[in-house]
């Protein structure tokens, strides 16, 4: 009898640990209580990675048990066992340390060139081949109403040199809700798919600052990184006589490795003022400019783990005012150096996925390495019952 019970136990164990379970956790700031947006959780057993949305929230599947890493560079990284994670639901709170005073970093050269260095040096580490399984999202919004939303899951194979990139996409599944409007053509519909990684890999969001003139338009300043002493951040703000419409920079980089981790940029209240005051380039005003984006180091690969872009702006279409918001999401929820094999007939062309036919195998979206916030339920299911 005892040695049944034993068999017994250990089958039922196996049988547990052979279980996919759905958890969830939502991460706090420790001090505020307030939600931490765009934290990655890497759970290392199925190296699944996933970014908390803008409620702090992230989902995930674990099968047995497993180790998962939170980083974020705003935040003291921690490390918890799934064993851990006893309900459904799981609050967890993370320390900041950004009560560390200023540090100025004074260099020898000008930052405009120690930016130049780390995009070269980044674009030649950034590990090619590669193969990342992207989760991508969009909305799309006209004249004040969102009119339009596609995500998809797609696998990027990533190949050359960043001065001879190729992309090749395979979509698996995908959905797209609304029509675009006929006078809406494809260079406004968000991100183009076949160029997005190469402007990613070669870090082309950050050439204005590289022109020759940009010491003139913009403040540089590094400063030591709060958190992580391994890391410098670098901004580059429109100075007060710059009249162009120029975006606030942030770049944060690892000091050592002289690689960039993460970008963000967004257009300043200043130029949007001065924007104000003309018609736009071509009768196009932008109102509102967000761009992020993230990569990631781990065990000698480094690779592009997210972006999100926002853009708002006013656009002449046959002498009439038409507005339009676009915001995109892009998460890499799983990373390989191996080649995938395909048939050509089965390649991705297109630049977007608003006109693809919907292939919906599973609720992809439902543990799509984002989970979308309440809000953003209500914008998908608004805009696919108007289908």
């Amino acid at each position: 009898m005892k040695y049944l019970f034993t068999i017994t136990f250990l089958l039922f164990s196996t049988y547990l640990l052979g279980q996919e379970v759905e958890k969830t956790i939502i991460l706090k700031d420790e001090t505020s209580n307030l939600p931490i947006e765009d934290a990655s959780v890497l759970v290392l057993k199925s190296k699944q990675l996933n970014l908390s949305n803008t409620e702090g929230k992230v989902s995930f599947v674990i099968k047995g048990i497993s180790t998962i890493q939170i980083t974020h560079t705003s935040y003291i990284s921690q490390t918890i066992r799934s064993t851990s994670l006893k309900e459904k639901e799981t609050v967890i709170y993370l320390k900041s340390n950004f009560n560390k005073l200023d540090e100025i970093i004074l260099t020898k050269q000008h930052p405009q060139k120690i930016l130049a260095t780390l995009i070269e040096n980044s674009s030649k580490k950034l590990t090619i081949p590669a193969r990342l399984k992207v989760y991508a999202r969009e909305f799309f919004k006209l004249n004040g109403a969102y009119s339009n939303y596609n995500d998809g899951l797609m696998n990027f194979q990533l190949s050359g040199k960043p001065n001879d990139f190729k992309t090749t996409i395979l979509v698996e599944q995908n959905r797209s809700f609304g029509l675009v409007d006929e006078s809406i053509n494809d260079e406004l519909v968000g991100y183009n798919l076949n160029n997005i990684m190469q402007n990613y890999y070669n870090f082309k969001y950050l050439n204005p600052l590289l022109e020759p003139r940009a010491k003139k338009e913009f403040d540089f300043l590094i400063k030591a990184h709060p958190v992580n002493e391994d890391y410098y951040v670098m901004t580059a703000i429109p100075t007060d006589n710059s009249a162009a419409m120029l975006d606030d920079y942030a770049i944060v980089y690892d000091r050592k490795r002289k690689i960039i981790i993460e970008v963000s940029a967004a257009i300043s209240p200043t130029s949007i003022a001065k924007a104000k005051d003309s018609n736009g380039k071509n009768g196009k005003t932008i109102y509102k400019s967000f761009f992020k984006t993230m990569y990631r180091f781990d065990s000698n690969y480094y690779y592009l783990i997210s972006s999100k872009e926002e853009i708002g702006y006013e656009k002449i279409f046959k002498k009439k005012t038409t507005d339009i918001e676009v915001r995109n999401y892009f998460v890499t929820t799983n990373f390989s150096n191996q080649n995938y094999s395909f048939k050509e007939s089965e390649v991705f062309k297109d630049k977007t996925l608003f006109n693809k036919k919907n292939t919906i195998l599973s609720n992809y979206w439902e543990l799509s390495g984002l989970v979308a916030t309440e809000e953003e339920e209500q914008i998908i299911k608004q805009v696919q019952e108007t289908d």
